[in-house]
């Protein structure tokens, strides 16, 4: 089997790659990749083995050079005849920012560039599979506090949050227009969050919100609400496998599903085990969000609820001594409240009954492992980019 494997030095796709090259059906995995050069290329590619000690086999991985922003892509990647004995398609590259700033880009990349992709994949004459890495949350907002099934997405009259779970819906729909029904395989993650091994994970981001709730203490959020979240070692572990299992279905939930979802909460709860100098964890209802931004600016009235609060207040003119940093890192978290609140838990019954793969740990039980990364996070970083 050769691969094409885009996004592969992303915190999913640098897993998939790793653990593709370690299946014997592989013979050559094809990686898209942005680079200077073919050297550049290789250098990144390196570095993904590097992260955890794993063995590169220089024989096996070849990049490609290449860019979803390129009008050409279609056409550079038809004229690359190495390319002409591509078995399966992985498409793992989006742009995953949550921010408005950037939903033009988010749009393009995930959008645009998949299409480009897809007028390639769909001239290719071995192709088998065209493995789409998407997510659970293309659901959106409008459904609350129950298991989300298969298919019930992709729903165009869905209601989104964010541009990026509207584009990967989009997405799914583009894929059914270009290729055939059998050609096609949707792996949808729910919120992937750490890793459960004691490594480092590939890119920060996917602690970012952890470490950002951490630190604040006082959260405008129910702090029950379920939460589906997986760590990202199970989701590339899953989504490999899903493509060497024999299935009888097209779409797969990643998720923790009911038996291991967790919640915001019991996360919380084993956080403050680690960090015992911050206040205890104080859950409040969400329209206090807006009494926290007129406290960054000092207009909050002398009557309102905050106030009720005095500890955290201290806590954050210590932590934050300029109020307007805090406002910054509620902005972008903002978004990541909103999910937190949905209650969504997305049914993984497909996946256990068609892969040889376990039940995920909850989020609470395995981030013990994630906590010496909480510890070096710069929220505020995450906080300009979320």
């Amino acid at each position: 089997m050769n691969v094409f494997l885009t996004g592969s030095t992303g915190f999913v796709g640098g897993e998939l790659l790793v653990n593709l090259s370690k299946r014997l059906e592989v013979n050559k995995i094809y990686c898209f990749i942005r680079a200077s050069s073919e050297a550049d290329a290789v250098l990144r590619l390196q570095h993904v083995f590097n992260l955890h000690n794993d063995f590169f086999d220089s024989s096996k991985i070849i990049p490609v050079i290449g860019d979803l922003f390129d009008e050409n892509l279609s056409e550079s990647l038809l004229n690359n005849k190495s390319l002409n004995n591509i078995d399966v398609i992985i498409h793992s590259a989006a742009n995953t920012s949550f921010s408005r700033i950037y939903d033009d880009m988010v749009e393009k990349a995930n959008i645009s560039g998949l299409e480009k992709i897809l007028l390639w994949a769909k001239k290719l004459p071995n192709l088998i599979t065209f493995q789409y890495i998407g997510t659970a949350t293309i659901c959106g907002k409008d459904i609350k506090n129950r298991i989300v099934l298969e298919d019930e997405s992709p729903n165009i009259n869905a209601g989104h949050l964010v541009k990026y779970t509207y584009t990967k819906m989009q997405g799914e729909i583009l894929l059914r227009k270009h290729l055939p029904e059998n050609k096609i395989l949707i792996a949808r993650p729910s919120i992937i969050m750490g890793d459960s091994r004691p490594v480092m994970p590939r890119s920060p981001v996917i602690l970012w919100a952890a470490a950002a709730v951490n630190q604040l203490r006082l959260i405008p959020v129910h702090e029950h609400a379920l939460l589906d979240i997986i760590p990202v070692d199970y989701a590339a572990e899953a989504i490999v496998k899903l493509l060497f299992s024999k299935r009888n279905h097209k779409v797969y939930h990643i998720s923790s599903g009911p038996a291991a979802a967790t919640s915001t909460y019991k996360v919380c709860k084993f956080l403050e085990n680690y960090f015992p100098d911050a206040p205890p964890f104080n859950y409040v209802h969400k329209p206090l969000l807006n009494q926290i931004k007129n406290w960054t600016r000092n207009r909050l009235q002398p009557e309102s609820e905050l106030y009720n609060y005095p500890e955290y207040l201290d806590y954050w003119k210590k932590v934050f001594p300029d109020p307007g940093t805090l406002r910054i890192l509620f902005a972008g978290l903002e978004p990541y409240l909103e999910f937190m609140e949905l209650g969504q838990v997305f049914d993984n019954s497909r996946l256990l009954e068609d892969v040889d793969i376990k039940q995920s740990q909850p989020a609470d039980v395995y981030i013990k492992n994630c906590i010496h990364v909480i510890k070096k996070i710069d929220i505020m970083e995450g906080a300009f980019n979320p």
